[in-house]
């Protein structure tokens, strides 16, 4: 054949065929069998981030939405006491239709209603909504602003007491603000651990001194040295000169000074008033400090007043007892909580013997001890944690079988 040839019999060969368009539809049909795998995969995520949002949802009381009654149960309520240092009144949220429903203990704050205290009781009844069986108890330590070591005996017998209601052999144990501490406190005791799967700490204290501290300061450090500087809320100040009333006030002027800071504390300034003018001149010129929020005229007593009470701060503070923690531990707290402060939490972390934190998580999306406004990712985060703690509270049910 002639070179010249060549180029006339190439032309002669049929073009190649065109790639069929629909070739990628016949991968994705290849490829469909193997979808309710994947679905299945990843329901259960999907699944589980959905009903922590919609518990997030209760929590924050937004119920009119459809997404908040995703997953939700009908709830009952019961009220009942068990024995512990004294008998306690607790509430225990029934969720319906849940064979074996995850148990917990949820401990209210620093409250004077306790275990009446609205956000508490929407956080119960989401709690038990989304199927958990919820026990919360009345600590009165908590409820009349004291701080003790008392209350992590209450808080370990209402672990007890709910193992013994409701046939699992462990259950969860989750507290809110300064009770979240007392909670940790509790499940150092071998007794209570050994009936624990788990225990949440929300806005929780490592060192008690250290937050007073911080109520009269503004200012606490973390453990890596640097100091956070933000304006604590009046409330601790309160709190403090409540429980120590005799380093601020005279003999004669503690009972009345007490009941006026109580007062206070119920948020009735008019009766608050009234009842500090049945002090002495001297007791009511220092009280007037306290209704104008003056607590940096007040911190040579606090400091006095902490170093006489050291002993009972240690006592109630759950840095001293971390070491002894040996079942999961979830931490949450708000960046800008002013009343413990979120250094709090840094400090529990680094105390907590090595592989029992689970999960922690300091996050603007949250206040003290409530939802809060924060962008998308933010809240991500909190849906993820949320989902992960609903996780480990439904164990006690996995437990039961």
């Amino acid at each position: 054949m002639s070179p010249a040839a060549a180029p006339a019999q190439a032309a002669a060969q049929p073009a190649p065929r065109p790639v069929p368009a629909s070739r990628p539809f016949s991968r994705i049909l290849l490829a469909l069998p193997f979808l309710p795998v994947l679905l299945l995969a990843v329901a259960p995520t999907v699944y589980g981030h959905l009903r922590a949002v919609a518990a997030l949802m209760t929590i924050a009381d937004m119920p009119d939405s459809a997404l908040s009654q995703f997953d939700a149960n009908p709830v009952t309520e019961e009220l009942i006491t068990f024995a512990s240092v004294s008998p306690v009144r607790a509430r225990i949220y029934h969720p319906i239709g849940i064979a074996h429903p995850g148990a917990v203990v949820v401990v209210p704050g620093v409250h004077h209603l306790g275990m009446e205290e609205p956000r508490l009781r929407r956080f119960a009844r989401a709690l038990a909504s989304h199927g958990s069986l919820v026990l919360t108890p009345q600590v009165d330590d908590l409820a009349d602003y004291n701080i003790s070591k008392r209350s992590s005996v209450v808080i370990g017998d209402a672990v007890h007491e709910l193992a013994r209601r409701s046939g699992a052999s462990k259950v969860g144990l989750l507290g809110l603000s300064f009770a979240g501490g007392m909670a940790l406190i509790a499940a150092s005791d071998e007794a209570v651990q050994r009936q624990l799967d788990g225990v949440v700490a929300i806005g929780a204290h490592d060192d008690l001194s250290r937050v007073l501290n911080y109520f009269e300061t503004d200012e606490t450090r973390a453990p890596d040295g640097t100091v956070l500087k933000l304006k604590a809320h009046e409330y601790g100040s309160l709190v403090t000169a409540y429980s120590h009333a005799d380093a601020y006030f005279t003999p004669q002027d503690v009972p009345e000074a007490r009941i006026t800071l109580r007062t206070l504390l119920w948020e009735n300034v008019p009766a608050a008033h009234a009842e500090a003018a049945k002090l002495s001149p001297q007791g009511q010129s220092r009280m007037a400090l306290l209704f104008e929020h003056d607590t940096k005229s007040l911190v040579a007593d606090t400091h006095r007043a902490l170093a006489q009470a050291m002993p009972e701060l240690r006592a109630a503070s759950p840095h001293y007892y971390l070491g002894r923690v040996r079942v999961p531990v979830m931490l949450l707290h708000g960046s800008g909580d002013n009343v413990v402060p979120p250094t709090e939490t840094l400090w529990l972390k680094r105390d907590l013997p090595p592989g029992v934190l689970k999960e922690a998580l300091i996050s603007p999306a949250i206040g003290h001890v409530e939802v809060g406004g924060a962008g998308m990712m933010d809240k991500l985060r909190l849906i993820h944690w949320m989902k992960e703690m609903l996780d480990l509270l439904d164990a006690s049910s996995a437990q039961r079988g």
